[in-house]
């Protein structure tokens, strides 16, 4: 009769580490540590995706990983004709082919991540709606691709400084915090983007645009000293302005980058990043009743 409590007793404690209650939407801050806790339970399936992702995003193609450098060193291509050969784009003294590739880097990781990382819930919805794990996960493991994609595809930037002759420096060790700063703004927008695509499917429609319209209102395929200076003020409160500018500055140009736009960047993704996972969590709750 022991052996039988003892049994049932083990039994019931099993059943409470392994039932996991989705309680209603709550939206504090002392609910959002809490889920940050929980996700650090969670890293080791946050890491195995992440892996699975990179490796079944080139599976069965021709191209492989050089997929990984198509769309930086086309769009490099396309804007050279435009910018370059037709209009005579300025591009601070550099080599405009170097110029433009140094920009699309931090772009293509910035736009290729936050569009697919935004369709992630809704592409998985099957795992949403059948097993429970912190639903961040899905969208957060295409930024990890995106920083793949982005490491890769340095090889072509180093490429074309060999090829015209654009020494480095020492202050090209400031890329790393530019890149945190990205990667946390890039990870506010996914996260964000993809529980609203959850509820308004428009937003689906409208990133290609968002997208587009956003490069442009980036100094990608021109330097930032082309903006109106009384405009200036407004345009660096794009988060993107002080990672591009930064990353080519410290990369091509050997200067350190212009710490006030640096310094917005990070504090407009640290605030967002902050808001986007709290609002998340809010509606977690209820995703998989309405995906």
């Amino acid at each position: 009769m022991q052996n039988v409590s003892t049994s049932m007793a083990q039994t019931t404690a099993l059943d409470a580490r392994s039932t996991k209650v989705i309680r209603p939407p709550a939206f504090n801050l002392g609910t959002t540590l809490r889920h940050i806790r929980e996700f650090s339970d969670y890293t080791d399936l946050f890491l195995t995706l992440s892996m699975h992702r990179i490796k079944v995003r080139y599976k069965q193609s021709v191209l492989g990983i050089a997929w990984a450098v198509l769309q930086p060193v086309s769009l490099m291509l396309i804007y050279i004709a435009i910018f370059s050969i037709v209009s005579q784009m300025p591009s601070d003294g550099l080599p405009y082919a170097v110029f433009v590739f140094a920009a699309l880097l931090p772009w293509t990781y910035f736009s290729t991540a936050v569009s697919a990382a935004t369709t992630s819930l809704v592409a998985h919805n099957q795992m949403v709606t059948k097993v429970y794990f912190p639903r961040e996960i899905l969208p957060l493991s295409y930024v990890v691709v995106g920083v793949f994609d982005f490491i890769i595809a340095t090889t072509v930037l180093a490429g074309l400084m060999i090829y015209y002759h654009v020494a480095v420096s020492f202050v090209i060790v400031w890329a790393i915090p530019i890149l945190l700063v990205e990667t946390m703004f890039v990870a506010a927008l996914s996260i964000l983007f993809s529980a609203i695509l959850v509820r308004f499917r428009d937003l689906g429609f409208a990133m290609p645009l968002i997208l587009q319209l956003w490069m442009f209102a980036t100094p990608v395929v021109y330097p930032l000293s082309k903006v109106p200076a009384k405009f200036r003020g407004w345009y660096v409160l794009n988060p993107m302005v002080g990672v591009v500018e930064g990353f080519r500055h410290v990369v091509l140009q050997r200067m350190s980058p212009d710490l006030p736009s640096l310094r917005i960047s990070f504090l407009i993704s640290a605030v967002l990043l902050v808001f986007s996972y709290a609002y998340f969590k809010h509606k977690e709750a209820t995703m998989a009743d309405i995906i």
